[in-house]
């Protein structure tokens, strides 16, 4: 090579980088080539009142459901502030068990399952052959009871007689005896003025004692007679008891006779039936079980909520098996107890372990009128509204 060959710089050897405008490069890069950074501009935030007004209809809409909720509970609570509720409430009746008081075979049930009767309405009949049986018995021994009772007063009236006769053969003696007396007296009276003889005053003393026998017999005739009068009467008492009692066998034979037939006592309605035709039924057994159309509801308040509460008061009520009825009635009475006070095992507060529970106290309430297309009884639950205020 050529000595004069001169040696390349450095710059001459590096290559060369593409050139770029200042405004094309990005922030870093430009403060990297010495360029300042300029202030970058924020948008500012929306203000409330603009918000408001970008979303002035949901505003609207969320003020006014605002406002008809304090309305509503304001009115809600105006409206149930004076009144008293509870949910532990209940339809009541004086439900029983029909069952017969004679015993026999059941011949006839005419009623079915949940079938409302009236008062007087059959239920079930049993046998009743054997009954008119004991009727017809009872019948004859009043007829022969009538009977003594006839023969004993014709043997009064005959005795009777007999005592009439007796007095009257009484007084035609007690006239003899008088008559023997006043003869036995005047021939004594002969005899001692000597005018008479002494057989004469001998049989005037004869005949007056005779006359006296007479009286005597005639007497005990009529005392005898007096006493069979006595004797028959007490028979006659006696009859007449019997009578009596064969009277009472048959007015016992006849209700016997009624019971076979039995009868519903008032309108109501027949459930549980266990009866059926052929059935030996024994006296006192059951043979089905009957709700009364009189029902009311015992509602269970807390002994706090009587504070207001009075009988007469107006009371609405809803039940549970039909929500969309609304029933009114009134309160009856309020049992004056709690409910645990009656109960089989009252509680004994009495202790050691005393807690202090509220208690319950049941309400009566009658109904004004219960719906008639739907069934209701005993055991289903309402929730009852007394307005106590």
């Amino acid at each position: 090579m050529d000595a004069r060959t001169t040696e390349r710089s450095p710059s001459a050897e590096r290559p060369r980088l593409p050139t770029t405008a200042p405004e094309q490069l990005p922030p870093g890069n430009r403060e990297a080539n010495g360029e300042p950074r300029k202030q970058e501009k924020t948008k500012p935030s929306p203000s409330l009142l603009a918000r408001f007004r970008e979303h002035r209809l949901l505003a609207s809409v969320a003020a006014f459901v605002l406002l008809v909720a304090v309305i509503g509970g304001a009115i809600y609570w105006i409206s149930i502030r004076d009144y008293e509720s509870t949910d532990d409430a209940f339809i009541a009746a004086r439900s029983f068990s029909v069952a017969p008081k004679v015993g026999g075979y059941v011949i006839e049930v005419p009623v079915t399952d949940n079938q409302h009767v009236n008062a007087g309405d059959l239920l079930a009949r049993i046998d009743d052959r054997d009954y008119i049986i004991a009727v017809s018995q009872a019948k004859a021994q009043v007829a022969i009871a009538q009977a003594n009772i006839d023969n004993v007063q014709a043997q009064i009236d005959s005795q009777r007689q007999q005592i009439d006769q007796a007095n009257a053969q009484l007084e035609q003696a007690e006239a003899q005896l008088k008559f023997a007396e006043q003869e036995e007296a005047r021939a004594k009276d002969l005899v001692d003025k000597g005018a008479g003889t002494v057989q004469r005053e001998q049989q005037t003393r004869s005949n007056l004692q005779s006359q006296q026998a007479n009286t005597s017999r005639a007497k005990a005739a009529l005392s005898a007679a007096q006493l069979g009068v006595k004797t028959l009467e007490a028979q006659l008492e006696s009859a007449r008891a019997a009578l009596q009692q064969a009277q009472a066998q048959l007015d016992q034979a006849n209700l016997n006779l009624q019971y076979t037939r039995i009868t519903a006592e008032q309108s109501g309605r027949v459930v549980k039936l266990s009866a059926a035709a052929g059935t030996l039924a024994t006296a006192g057994q059951a043979l089905m079980m009957f709700v009364p159309d009189e029902i009311w509801i015992v509602a269970n308040y807390k002994e706090t909520q009587l504070r207001y509460m009075r009988p007469g008061q107006q009371v609405e009520f809803t039940i549970d098996a039909y929500p969309d009825r609304k029933v009114t009635g009134r309160v009856a009475s309020i049992q004056p107890g709690s409910g645990t006070a009656f109960s089989l095992l009252p509680a004994e507060n009495a202790t050691g372990n005393y807690v202090k529970v509220v208690q319950r106290v049941p309400v009566k309430i009658v109904v004004d009128q219960w719906p008639a297309d739907v069934p209701v009884g005993p055991g289903m639950s309402v929730v009852p509204w007394t307005k106590v205020r």
